[in-house]
C-alpha cells in the first residue's frame, strides 16, 4: 500500500503540473484579445483571467466525468497509465508553447490517455470506448471550429451593421469596456471546461488506488486543480498570446468582443453537455471568423496553416508519446 500511495501522490503532482502548464499555455484563450486591443494591461489581464479561471473550475464536473469514465475501459487502466498520460501531455504542451502554437491541451490529455491505455494492456483497441471518443472528441473536434468561424463571422457582421454610423473613437471606447466583460466570460468558461480535465485524471487515479462504485471528484481535487489553473494563467503564456492576439489578425476592441462572446457561448454549451471541447480551437476559429468578416486577406493564412497542422497532429502524436512511455515503463517494471 505504501508503493500504491506513493504512485498516487506522484500522479496527483504530475497532473497538477499539467494543470498549471495548461493554464499558462492556454492563457491566451481568455486574454489575448484584451491585451492586443489594450483594453487591459498585460498584468491586469492575467490576474483577471486567473481569478475567473479559478471560479469557473468550480462550476461543475460534467467534463471531468467524461475524461474519467467516458473514453477508456477502466479495467485496462493502472496508475502507471495515468503517469504516462500526464507526462506525454506535459511534453506536448511544452513543445507547442515553445513554438508559440495555440494547440489544444484538451486533445493533448485525451490523446495521451488513449495511447497510454492502448499500450498498457493486451486489449488493444478493445480498451478504448470508441463510441465515447467519436461522440465526445472527434465530432466536437470538427464541429466546434466550424461553429467558431461561422458564428464569429456573423456576430461581427451584425455588430458592424449596428455600429456603422458611430464614430470610430466612440466605438472603440464602448467595446473596450464590453470586451472586458466578454473576456471575463471567456476566462470563466475556459476554467470550467479545461480544469475539469485534470480533475477527471486525478479522480481516475484515486479510483484506481482506492476502488469505489461511483465516480466522484472530491472537493480538494476541485480546489487544487482550480488553483493550479489560476496560477498558470497568471504566469501568462506570452508566446501564444502574441500568436492569437496580433500575428494571426490585427484586432480592434469590437473584434475581440465578437470573438470572445462567440467562443464563450460555444464552450459554455459544451461544458453543460460534458463535452471536453478544445477551448483553443474555439477561440482561435472565432478570431478567424471575425477577421474574415473584414476580408479574407485580413487573416494571415500562413500562421493559420501552422496552427491547423499542430491541431491535426496533437492527438496522434500524444498517442504515440504516451504509448512509447507506457511501453518503456512496462519493460522496466516487468
Amino acid at each position: 500500500m505504501g508503493t500504491a500511495f506513493t504512485l498516487l501522490v506522484l500522479a496527483v503532482i504530475l497532473t497538477l503540473i499539467f494543470d498549471y502548464i495548461n493554464g499558462f499555455h492556454d492563457a491566451a484563450n481568455a486574454i489575448a484579445t484584451v491585451v492586443s486591443t489594450r483594453a487591459l494591461s498585460p498584468m491586469t489581464a492575467v490576474i483577471y483571467g486567473g481569478i475567473l479561471n479559478f471560479v469557473g473550475a468550480l462550476l461543475g464536473t460534467e467534463v471531468a466525468a467524461t475524461i474519467g469514465k467516458g473514453l477508456v475501459n477502466a479495467e485496462s487502466l493502472t496508475i502507471y497509465t495515468i503517469l504516462c498520460t500526464v507526462a506525454a501531455a506535459i511534453i506536448w504542451n511544452l513543445i507547442t508553447w515553445y513554438k508559440g502554437l495555440p494547440t489544444s491541451s484538451s486533445h493533448a490529455i485525451i490523446g495521451s490517455l488513449l495511447g497510454a491505455t492502448y499500450f498498457s494492456s493486451n486489449a488493444g483497441w478493445d480498451s478504448i470506448l470508441m463510441g465515447g471518443v467519436f461522440n465526445k472528441v472527434l465530432i466536437p473536434m470538427v464541429v466546434s471550429p466550424i461553429l467558431g468561424i461561422t458564428i464569429g463571422f456573423f456576430m461581427m457582421v451584425l455588430l458592424t451593421w449596428l455600429v456603422y454610423k458611430m464614430p470610430l473613437n466612440k466605438t472603440n471606447r464602448a467595446f473596450s469596456k464590453l470586451q472586458i466583460v466578454s473576456a471575463g466570460f471567456m476566462a470563466l468558461n475556459h476554467g470550467q471546461n479545461d480544469a475539469q480535465k485534470s480533475m477527471g485524471i486525478i479522480a481516475l487515479a484515486l479510483i484506481l488506488t482506492y476502488p469505489q462504485d461511483h465516480f466522484v471528484v472530491p472537493l480538494w481535487v476541485k480546489l487544487s486543480c482550480a488553483l493550479c489553473m489560476c496560477l498558470g494563467t497568471m504566469a501568462g503564456g506570452w508566446k501564444i498570446i502574441r500568436t492569437l492576439g496580433s500575428k494571426m489578425i490585427k484586432l480592434q476592441p469590437i473584434h475581440g468582443f465578437a470573438a470572445e462572446t462567440t467562443a464563450s457561448a460555444i464552450i459554455s454549451g459544451a461544458s453543460s453537455l460534458g463535452i471536453p471541447v478544445s477551448t483553443t480551437h474555439v477561440i482561435t476559429t472565432s478570431i478567424m471568423g471575425v477577421g474574415m468578416s473584414k476580408r479574407l486577406s485580413a487573416v494571415k493564412w500562413g500562421i493559420v496553416a501552422n496552427i491547423v497542422w499542430a491541431w491535426i497532429l496533437t492527438i496522434p502524436l500524444t498517442f504515440i508519446f504516451a504509448g512509447i512511455l507506457m511501453s518503456l515503463l512496462r519493460l522496466l517494471i516487468g
